[in-house]
């Protein structure tokens, strides 16, 4: 007997809290992306860290899935994102940018088309994000777009954006901000993340799949040994 959407969303939502990522991507392979978006959609806003960041990471492969079944239809899940970010959505958006981003990191065509959408969420003549929290997960997605497609976040002026984030009244923001100019390689921030060097405050970093504990000094130090290295 065919298991119901509410089924399927019962049995998603508890892979994304419980396994591993690897695990998570084998069996969400089984599934037709449109039927795993809604439970993805649940995932990214989730309180659990594990299931968020599983959800973020899920739906960054199953939107590329999608995109390469059905473009339009992908670019209805991308109009859903800043539909979420918008004021007049009557929510918070929690997840959106980090999925958003990674959605974006995994398919280049949705890139092309949707990274200066991305941007413009730092942008205050764009759709600037107001809370800390949510440019929280700008600075991580805008992060994560860097590690795959540098030349376009740069075409869509992504370092002038991002400098004004290492003066963010909040320290996670500031580290990310840094560590994607890092990988941007953008010299002119060099004075401004060495100014959070002396910072010692430690948060939760996800990257390849998993969550580390890392200090804003170590980023900044990370993200001034990428620029000593750029070209």
């Amino acid at each position: 007997m065919a298991v119901s959407q509410r089924g399927i969303k019962k049995e998603i939502l508890a892979l994304l809290a419980q396994a591993e990522l690897e695990a998570v991507l084998a069996a969400l392979a089984r599934y037709q992306p449109e039927k795993l978006l809604n439970p993805l959609f649940s995932g990214i806003c989730s309180g659990s860290e594990k299931t968020k960041w599983n959800a973020v990471s899920a739906m960054g492969v199953t939107v590329a899935r999608l995109a390469n079944q059905d473009m339009e239809a992908a670019r209805i899940v991308m109009r859903r994102f800043m539909w979420s970010l918008n004021d007049e959505s009557g929510g918070i958006g929690w997840g959106t940018p980090e999925a958003l981003a990674e959605c974006l990191a995994c398919h280049a065509g949705l890139a092309e088309e949707y990274t200066k959408i991305l941007v413009s969420f730092m942008r205050e003549d764009g759709f600037y994000l107001e809370l800390p929290a949510l440019q929280r997960g700008l600075m991580w997605g805008i992060g994560r777009l860097a590690q795959v497609r540098p030349e376009l976040l740069r075409t869509w002026q992504a370092p002038r954006h991002l400098l004004p984030y290492l003066a963010s009244e909040d320290h996670i923001v500031r580290a990310l901000a840094a560590r994607a100019l890092g990988l941007l390689g953008a010299s002119e921030a060099g004075p401004a993340i060495a100014g959070l060097l002396p910072e010692t405050a430690s948060f939760p970093l996800y990257t390849d799949g998993r969550l580390s504990p890392v200090s804003a000094a170590s980023l900044g130090r990370e993200a001034l040994a990428a620029l000593s290295t750029s070209p």
